[in-house]
């Protein structure tokens, strides 16, 4: 039951982040830098990308995805249309990693070191989610600041949580 609700919140999270790729009004609005603010949402973006792929896809799931963290951060202008497609493996890499889960996985170490110290997967489900949620917002903030525009992404959906979150945003 645990990892049903843990994977629509992750879900729902990634097309919180679909929605707020399209609420920007060009590629460049992404790249935007901020005083203040130590990374723009295009970093954001791949970041969060990456980390899913990585922990859920290849850890996880087995898909084979090699990360490159650092191209995370240093990479900048990527398209929109670029972003979308690491979203979208994002996805997939969650549903993969959630495909080789049961429940008694969760009392068990996850299978990578993380932060120099051993973690159930339980627990690293839960920092995983935390992680996403706070770069999220972020984003968000990021967004609303470089348009003027506090529409809303409506990043706490529960109509996501109703199992429609796993349905691609294109």
């Amino acid at each position: 039951m645990l990892l049903e609700d843990l994977k629509a919140l992750y879900l729902r999270e990634i097309a919180t982040l679909e929605r707020e790729l399209e609420l920007y009004p060009d590629d460049d609005s992404l790249w935007k830098e901020l005083p203040g603010l130590p990374n723009p949402a295009g970093t954001l973006f791949l970041h969060l990308a990456g980390n899913l792929q990585h922990f859920f896809g290849a850890t996880l799931g087995h898909t084979g995805y090699v990360r490159n963290r650092a191209a995370e951060f240093s990479r900048r202008g990527v398209p929109r249309s670029e972003i979308r497609q690491e979203l979208w493996g994002a996805r997939q890499g969650v549903l993969a990693g959630f495909a080789n889960l049961s429940e008694e996985h969760l009392a068990r170490p996850f299978p990578v070191q993380i932060a120099d110290g051993e973690f159930s997967t339980q627990l690293a489900l839960l920092q995983f989610l935390s992680h996403l949620a706070y770069h999220l917002g972020q984003i968000d903030y990021h967004r609303r600041v470089v348009t003027g525009d506090g529409t809303s992404a409506n990043a706490i959906s529960a109509t996501d949580l109703l199992g429609r979150a796993d349905e691609p945003r294109v």
